[in-house]
């Protein structure tokens, strides 16, 4: 069930909202709840390490229209309340490569030359 959400809430991102505030957003992954009742979906805002307050209000605003519609698309007789969420693990990612990619750079400059 989370992944058809995540397919979902992705095409309706992409399609069908149109508010500026979440123009690049990627979602990463849902969580759903054992009952159905609720739905973390994690989200990214490309090229950022942090989430701004526009998009999480942006994405909040429009929760309720995403319901609406994964009710429609899904046919689901309890549409789980959508909960938006960073995903950090990007931003987590971003900053191991940059401290990899620093150290190789301190290794090279160290390398004696024949």
């Amino acid at each position: 069930m989370a992944d058809l959400i995540k397919i979902e809430i992705s095409d309706l991102l992409l399609k069908q909202v149109r508010d500026p505030r979440i123009g690049l957003v990627t979602i990463t992954g849902v969580k759903v709840t054992d009952d159905l009742r609720t739905a973390r979906v994690f989200f990214v805002e490309l090229g950022k390490d942090q989430c701004s307050e526009e998009v999480q209000a942006g994405l909040g605003k429009a929760a309720g229209f995403m319901r609406r519609e994964l009710g429609r698309r899904l046919r689901l007789r309890c549409v789980p309340e959508l909960l938006f969420a960073y995903d950090p693990s990007f931003a987590y990612g971003n900053r191991i490569e940059r401290l990899i990619s620093e150290i190789h750079r301190e290794e090279e400059a160290h390398v004696p030359e024949d």
